[in-house]
């Protein structure tokens, strides 16, 4: 009953995704250089009233511009939807500077092919590529820019630069629309209505999209209403096109609930019961509040010592070798404290933490499968694979002290278990927060970002627990934790 019900909740989330069909066909861009798999859209009418290219954000790729596409393509409109560079299937390296030569490259070659008249082209684009369309139209004149919750890109008071893509904002060109999103801090909606007033241009709008955080604003109604409203004073378009029947976010939400109810009975098939020798769970591990103070010092001394040295930079993984960096350090730290809680070495490779190494690549590959199906290209590249090995190794240590930091489990699913890992991930990500705006050497990936991280750290935990119970290894916990952490990194963080 459990794997039927996983299953169908998957069949229905892939129904709402694919429930409306369009025409996309799929070519390499390589003006400039830049190699860059681009989705290109037919309107549905067949006949293009005009174009628009959209360029997606920091952490996602065309795929999860999807939707704004077939809205667009609803409109009559031709849309090329293009992997900005180190994104989805663009290899490397991303900057923010490069990404901003390789989309104007983009511009300039569809114009020079007469793919797309400038004067019959909107430049779109969510986040950061809100932040690049604004950009690119400054400098090439075009019909109009839609800019969806743009990048900030000029620091205030509460928004430092270390928060900041682009340091400076550009003069907004005519025809510009600036949504943001309700639920956005405050300080991030008035830098992107900044742009608006500074333009001192009527012809510019700036608008707030109600009860949509910076996410849920691509798939609003309201944000589409504006969008046909702008795209009908541009190009006479309709403004009463069709909304898309399709659902990519709701769809995967939907499946990643499916699989998650389908991961517990897998757990439990592939992980190996210990032997004799392998059980290592009747060590003593520290105190909650013990375990707490550590984890407190050791973050400091990490994010700290990050402050003079240069994080790993052989990852080449945009910001993502500054997290692997700081858990690496943190958790060598308390490796060197807590060491007679840890496992034997050989325990590394005993027959639990081989089968867990196993269960978690098919885990990885079945999430990556399901996104790629519906909302987000994270099916590892070549590139990507090749950073795998250094990142797990670099992810390790600390799911080793976590687990050495936790209590032995009683049973397969244990809620203080889990509150007391996230209250530690929680420290840490709290101390490199702070890092940013008192030291100035943190990433903004740890402002950017909380959400996805927290969703992901609580079904790594859950199911890390379960695989700790099956095993009673720590070392099987550890090495499944860290497999999964390294190929979520791998799949929403850009190739440096």
């Amino acid at each position: 009953m459990q794997a039927a019900a996983g299953l169908l909740l998957c069949a229905f989330g892939y129904y709402l995704t694919h429930r409306d069909s369009y025409e996309v066909r799929t070519v390499l861009a390589t003006a400039g250089g830049c190699n860059m798999p681009t989705d290109i859209y037919e309107p549905r009418s067949g006949s293009p009233a005009g174009s628009v290219i959209l360029f997606h954000g920091l952490s996602a790729n065309k795929k999860v511009m999807t939707f704004t596409a077939q809205e667009f393509a609803n409109e009559d409109l031709r849309v090329f939807v293009p992997d900005l560079p180190g994104h989805g299937k663009a290899p490397g390296p991303f900057s923010p500077e490069r990404a901003e030569f390789c989309a104007a490259a983009l511009v300039r070659d569809l114009a020079a092919r007469k793919a797309i008249l400038p004067q019959r082209t909107i430049l779109a684009g969510h986040s950061m590529g809100g932040a690049l369309a604004a950009r690119i139209a400054a400098q090439l004149p075009v019909a109009g820019v839609i800019a969806i919750s743009p990048a900030p890109m000029h620091p205030t008071p509460e928004v430092s630069s270390e928060l900041l893509l682009f340091q400076t904002p550009p003069q907004l060109a005519g025809h510009s629309l600036i949504l943001s999103a309700e639920w956005e801090p405050a300080a991030i909606r008035q830098i992107a209505q900044d742009l608006v007033t500074a333009s001192a241009d009527s012809s510019n709008k700036y608008a707030v999209i109600p009860a949509t955080s910076h996410v849920s604003i691509l798939f609003a109604a309201a944000t589409f209403d504006l969008i046909r409203e702008w795209s009908s004073q541009l190009f006479g378009t309709s403004s009463a096109a069709p909304f898309p029947k399709n659902h990519p976010a709701l769809g995967c939400l939907i499946g990643i609930l499916g699989l998650a109810i389908l991961t517990p009975p897998f757990l439990r098939e592939t992980s190996s019961a210990p032997s004799h020798s392998a059980v290592i769970d009747s060590r003593q591990t520290p105190s909650f509040l013990r375990s707490i103070i550590s984890v407190i010092l050791f973050s400091i001394l990490a994010v700290v010592t990050l402050h003079f040295l240069p994080p790993f930079r052989f990852l080449r993984i945009f910001q993502g070798d500054y997290l692997a960096t700081l858990l690496f350090l943190v958790g060598a730290a308390a490796l060197v404290v807590n060491r007679r809680s840890l496992p034997s070495f050989k325990s590394l490779f005993a027959a639990p933490t081989a089968s867990a190494a196993v269960a978690a690549l098919v885990l990885l590959l079945l999430f990556a499968a399901w996104f790629e199906l519906t909302f987000h290209e994270a099916w590892l590249t070549p590139a990507r694979w090749l950073r795998f090995p250094l990142l797990f190794l670099a992810f390790l240590p600390w799911h080793l002290a976590e687990e050495a930091l936790l209590s032995n489990p009683t049973k397969s699913l244990s809620p203080t278990r889990l509150f007391r890992a996230l209250t530690f991930r929680g420290i840490i990500w709290g101390i490199a927060t702070a890092a940013i705006f008192y030291l100035h050497s943190g990433q903004f990936i740890f402002v950017l970002l909380p959400l996805y991280f927290l969703m992901f750290s609580i079904l790594q935990r859950l199911a890390i627990d379960a695989v700790r119970f099956r095993t009673r290894s720590i070392s099987a916990a550890a090495v499944f934790g860290a497999i999964l952490l390294a190929g979520f990194v791998l799949a929403i963080l850009p190739i440096a």
